[in-house]
């Protein structure tokens, strides 16, 4: 039986679960502001073409990854106008480094991001809020004291929900940072890499129960954070 007790993870496994943490830690706090944004516009208003809006976001759900990866490729590589005026003017390149891992699973959390905080906003009941405006409170107030503690749970949710996205991510990140060990080679690289040698079980047996470990745990984290959310709602509207 294989064992995930810390004596049994070698320095470079280690290293590549610590890598991967930081590379999903990194990019589900660069997604929020703009997950958090097209949720509340998704939510909240109504506008000519928000059926194309709404696909747009979801797009990197039903894509192959790879896809995604070469998009991105062509956005941010440095000879490209947006990644060679990032370098230029802030020194910021993605191109076969950890930020490109992280960017390449910020976008494909996002979609997954935006649903929950989306579902998470609409399930607020608009009366409290109009209770609130009636009472004095500005629409910053509002938002501060009554919209955010409400779906401050759901928000919670679609974190873990985007951590758990970009612990698994593989496609998009392979194919705008590549697979450099120690620099862009996250748990399901390292488990692909590790798959092409020979005698490799033990290992690829290691990383791929780590993997399980953080998915299950994140989803399980995420589904009882919604549930908590829902059951609040319920309380505030009895």
């Amino acid at each position: 039986m294989y064992s995930l007790a810390p004596g049994w993870l070698s320095p470079a496994e280690w290293e590549v679960l610590i890598l991967s943490l930081k590379v999903s830690g990194v990019a589900i706090v660069a997604a929020l502001p703009a997950s958090f944004a097209l949720a509340w516009v998704l939510a909240r208003w109504r506008f000519p073409g928000k059926v194309l809006v709404d696909a747009l976001v979801h797009l990197p759900l039903v894509l192959p990854p790879v896809v995604t990866g070469w998009l991105l490729l062509i956005a941010f590589s440095p000879n490209a106008p947006l990644g060679g005026f990032l370098e230029r003017t802030f020194g910021v390149t993605f191109l076969f480094r950890w930020t490109g891992a992280a960017l390449a699973a910020a976008v494909m959390a996002l979609p997954l991001m935006v649903r929950a905080m989306r579902l998470s906003l609409e399930a607020v009941d608009r009366r409290l809020e109009n209770a609130a405006r009636t009472l004095g409170a500005g629409p910053w107030r509002t938002f501060a004291t009554v919209t955010l503690p409400l779906s401050a749970n759901g928000i919670l949710a679609a974190l873990v929900l985007g951590l758990a996205r970009s612990v698994g991510e593989f496609g998009a990140t392979i194919t705008f940072a590549s697979n450099i060990p120690g620099e862009t080679q996250t748990l399901p690289l390292a488990i692909y890499s590790a798959l092409q040698m020979p005698g490799s079980d033990i290992q690829v047996a290691r990383l791929a129960g780590l993997s399980v470990l953080l998915s299950v745990g994140a989803l399980v984290l995420s589904e009882w954070l919604a549930r908590r959310s829902g059951q609040e709602k319920g309380r505030h509207v009895l």
